[in-house]
């Protein structure tokens, strides 16, 4: 038996990276998975085949979590094809980098919107679900750029800032219903966007983390294991860094 047995988790921007790590180990826990992406349907498709290999039930869904409407939809369509939602998981998210000096009016609200109305739009969609089942886990995906700040990276740092606040709140207004709301914040994680940076580089990165690595996708996707699962039962409201103790 899995941690997650029996549960059934919407995670969205699971095509890559944190996203897909999550997917895979929800899978390997038990947990059905219903999951977005936006661009490429082979990736989804692969990924779906990928995760019922485990035995559960999966379905990808392409869709963009920063649409209100679209985000509706797709939480009707997951529950009347999984027929419940236990756990929502907002990973979505995208960077637009710039000092704020040289910064668009279309790089800030494309970063606002992807990264945290999308957290507005599904909550807001599985609410009603998850209120009727009196339980629910709800996941945000967040940084630690949402914590300190950094430099060219102002609309994402206010994104990520603005789902902490976002998280807490929800907390507090649905905690009596029995439904939990957290938010991950991992640190320098080690995925595809990174490997495509220079070498130099990324070892200073490492060189300035407590632990001396850059954290895998999979330490981040076992957190949000214990945040969706019955273990987290008593814990709502908080941020969880998974970042080697780098902001410490």
């Amino acid at each position: 038996m899995g941690l997650l047995s029996g549960k059934t988790a919407l995670i969205t921007g699971a095509s890559k990276g944190i996203g897909r790590a999550i997917a895979i180990r929800y899978a390997q826990e038990g947990a059905n998975v219903a999951f977005t992406y936006l661009s490429s349907v082979e990736k989804g498709q692969a990924l779906e085949n990928e995760l019922a290999a485990f035995g559960i039930q999966a379905k990808g869904y392409r869709s963009d979590a920063s649409d209100f409407k679209a985000a509706e939809e797709l939480v009707n369509s997951v529950v009347a094809d999984f027929g419940s939602l236990d756990i929502l998981v907002n990973n979505a998210g995208i960077t637009r980098d710039n000092l704020l000096m040289r910064m668009s009016e279309e790089a800030w609200d494309e970063v606002i919107g992807v990264n945290l109305k999308s957290c507005f739009n599904t909550v807001k969609a599985a609410t009603r679900t998850m209120m009727k089942a009196k339980a629910g886990s709800i996941i945000n995906i967040t940084s630690v750029v949402g914590i300190k700040g950094n430099a060219g990276q102002a609309n994402y740092a206010a994104s990520k800032s603005g789902i902490i606040g976002f998280t807490k709140s929800v907390a507090l207004e649905l905690g009596s219903r029995n439904i939990r709301c957290n938010a991950v914040a991992p640190g320098f994680i080690e995925t595809e966007m990174t490997a495509v940076l220079d070498e130099k580089t990324v070892q200073g990165w490492r060189d300035g983390i407590p632990m001396k690595r850059g954290g895998q996708p999979e330490e981040v996707a076992n957190a949000c294991v214990f945040l969706g699962s019955d273990m987290s039962s008593y814990i709502s409201g908080q941020v969880l860094q998974v970042d080697g103790a780098m902001l410490t």
